[in-house]
């Protein structure tokens, strides 16, 4: 028995060392199993998967799996850095598509590293530190930002495969990120540069160090903006909090940024009061302060060597409302676009909400006159979507309707936003007699023959007093406003004599021409209850119009001398008076005909849902006012007197405009 075990050990002994000759790695490891398996959750996997150096902070799989095939994932790139990029760009073992998409992602691991200015902005949007010089480490960054952009380029046009043909994978999503940053990055750093004076500008060459930008000459279909921006900032960079409710964002190529402009018509409100003085002058409209660009690097070249060695790239700037897509090398490519920031930006740093409750109130700091905004660039070949305001308000009203129907493609090729902003202590009369001229004065400036699409088939929306001016807006007068308030209201022979005089053209007028549709919103045509309770006397007398209305309309004493507390003497002749059930304007305006080329649209609130509906309100507005009999269409919508915020009203003017659109053959357009 013992010579037997001997054997058996003998035997065994003599297999190991066989086995341990045939293979001099083998272990006793290998006895259990060599590869094992682990349960990883969807979210693991995709984050394994798509995450990156701008994700996670490390190099993406597919990068270390390239680094890996060229024998560099240890030693020379161990660490990041110019040694581990050049010796990547020198290896032979990889193919370009994956050495061309590694480099950009090493590039960009590198920009990451190097120390830049840190972009810190306050509540307002506005940078909490002025551009005062260039810092001396600017070209190092620059240099590494720009062969990012210069790499993913390359992968994206110049290798194996064309960008359609890897249009799926997250490789080639995760290089156009980069490509992207890079601009954005470069594009920022090149306009403080040009700020602090250190560009050399030869015409349409921008030279900043070793590189230099041609600047691409505008298109038909992408005007440039004149106007010098004060401020570029990347839209990236920007969170929205507050009443804003979504960011939209078309993804595509190229960098999102903001250009902002000086604006004295939002700064009159914190500017001293010669600064204000000079605001008041302006002309009474303006293009967006701050308005959404989208810029491009094109690196030239037939072949992909001259590509990675073109120093002088051509720089594009898009305005994303005119442009969705762009030709690179033969394939068309979706532009990046983002139609909040801008919009949103102005908003924050506008102040409205304060100055508009300055202005119905007489303060210092308010405004006088109507102001037009437009939110793009004027386009000719775009409708007007033009909104008004209600009392008290401002564009701020808008913030979620205008955002909201700028994310839907059709109607954003179809129409471009205008917004009044005015002074909602005013005579409801003079307001909508300012808007009449300024809005002439626009479309004369824009376009003088009146053949633009733009002049024509303009759409308004109105929201409560904002309505009452857009129903003015459509309506045939006569003389019946002014025999009206002369038999009707109680005046003194002064405010008589300046109603024969003044105010007879401003209560004269005929419906505008280029207006085919009107949808009003929670508005009181023939006026409210609230506006002539205590309350809404006590609030009304007030409300203090400005002393350049009061020099026109308002009470004149016996002593020839302004009165400002015109409630005391004669006719009260200011917007919450005008908007009293019982105050003889609006009895005159329910009566005034609408013009019958124009189609119109009701959206009503009801703050209960519970009860007849002939006696509901919103708490301002009750139905019987707000009811049109022969509207094209009415929605009524339990909400409070902010309907046009509310979602099912921003649905019910979607489909309005998309009825219109079809109507006007222009869907789909």
């Amino acid at each position: 028995m013992a010579t037997t075990g001997l054997g058996f050990i003998s035997r065994t002994t003599l297999i190991i060392t066989v086995l341990l000759t045939l293979d001099g790695c083998a272990t006793l490891r290998q006895f259990g199993p060599s590869v094992q398996v682990a349960s990883v959750t969807p979210g693991q996997y995709i984050a394994l998967k798509r995450g990156d150096i701008l994700t996670t902070g490390k190099l993406s799989s597919a990068t270390m799996e390239t680094l890996r095939v060229a024998g560099l994932d240890e030693g020379v790139c161990a660490k990041p850095g110019l040694p581990c990029i050049e010796a990547m760009e020198a290896s032979i073992l990889v193919r370009e598509e994956d050495k061309r998409s590694s480099l950009a992602e090493l590039w960009l691991q590198y920009a990451m590293t190097l120390p830049a200015p840190k972009r810190e902005y306050s509540a307002s949007g506005r940078a909490k530190t002025a551009i005062t010089e260039l810092d001396a480490d600017f070209q190092p960054r620059l240099d590494a930002w720009m062969q990012v952009a210069r790499q993913a380029y390359a992968y994206l046009f110049f290798t194996e495969r064309t960008a359609n043909q890897r249009g799926f994978e997250d490789r080639q999503t995760q290089v156009r990120d980069y490509y992207n940053l890079a601009v954005q990055e470069a594009s920022v750093q090149l306009y403080n540069a040009y700020a602090t004076g250190r560009v050399r500008n030869d015409a349409s060459h921008l030279t900043l160090g070793r590189w230099t930008f041609v600047l691409a000459p505008p298109t038909d279909a992408s005007p440039l903006d004149t106007r010098t921006p004060s401020e570029l900032v990347p839209a990236a960079s920007l969170s929205f909090t507050g009443t804003l409710r979504s960011v939209h964002r078309r993804d595509g190529f190229g960098a999102e940024l903001v250009a902002v402009m000086d604006d004295p018509a939002t700064a009159s409100a914190t500017s001293p009061p010669a600064a204000q003085a000079s605001a008041s002058a302006t002309q009474s409209w303006s293009e967006m302060p701050s308005p959404s660009m989208t810029v491009l690097l094109r690196f030239s070249g037939k072949n992909l060597w001259e590509v990675l060695h073109d120093d002088e790239p051509e720089l594009e700037i898009h305005d994303p409302y005119q442009v969705t897509e762009v030709t690179l090398h033969g394939q068309q490519v979706p532009l990046a676009a983002n139609f909040t920031a801008g919009y949103a930006l102005w908003l924050a740093r506008s102040n409205f909400s304060h100055q508009s409750l300055r202005s119905l109130f007489g303060g210092k700091g308010g405004i006088e006159t109507p102001h037009l905004y437009m939110m793009q660039p004027y386009d000719p070949n775009r409708r007007v979507l033009l909104m008004i305001h209600g009392l008290a308000s401002s564009p701020e009203a808008w913030v979620n309707v205008a955002n909201e129907l700028m994310r839907d493609d059709e109607i954003r090729q179809d129409f471009q936003i205008w917004q009044f902003y005015y002074p909602t202590n005013m005579p409801i009369a003079m307001s909508h007699d300012a808007m009449r001229r300024t809005l002439a004065e626009v479309l004369r400036h824009f376009d003088p023959s009146g053949k633009a699409q733009a002049s024509h088939d303009m759409v308004l929306v109105g929201h409560s007093m904002g309505g009452v001016i857009a129903r003015l807006m459509i309506s045939s007068s006569g003389d019946h406003l002014v025999d009206t308030l002369l038999a009707t209201a109680q005046m003194t022979p002064a405010q008589r004599e300046l109603l024969r005089t003044k105010g007879a053209p401003v209560l004269t007028f005929l419906p505008e021409p280029e207006v085919s549709r009107v949808v009003f919103i929670a508005t009181p045509h023939r006026g409210t209850d609230v506006a002539g309770t205590r309350l809404g006397r006590w609030i009304g007398r007030l409300v203090r119009l400005p002393l350049t209305v009061l020099e026109d309309v308002a009470t004149i004493a016996n002593d020839g001398q302004i009165d400002r507390n015109d409630g005391k003497h004669g006719y009260q002749m200011n917007s919450i008076q005008n908007l009293d059930k019982d105050d003889p304007f609006v009895r005159a305006v329910a009566d005034l005909p609408m013009s019958p080329k124009v189609h119109y649209h009701s959206i009503i609130a009801r703050a209960k849902a519970e009860g007849p509906l002939e006696k509901t309100d919103d708490g301002l507005v009750p139905y019987w006012s707000s009811h049109l009999p022969h509207a094209a269409s009415e929605k009524v919508i339990v909400s409070g007197h902010s309907v046009q915020e509310a979602t099912p009203a921003i649905v019910e003017l979607r489909r309005i405009l998309h009825e219109d659109m079809q109507e006007h053959g222009r869907a789909g357009k």
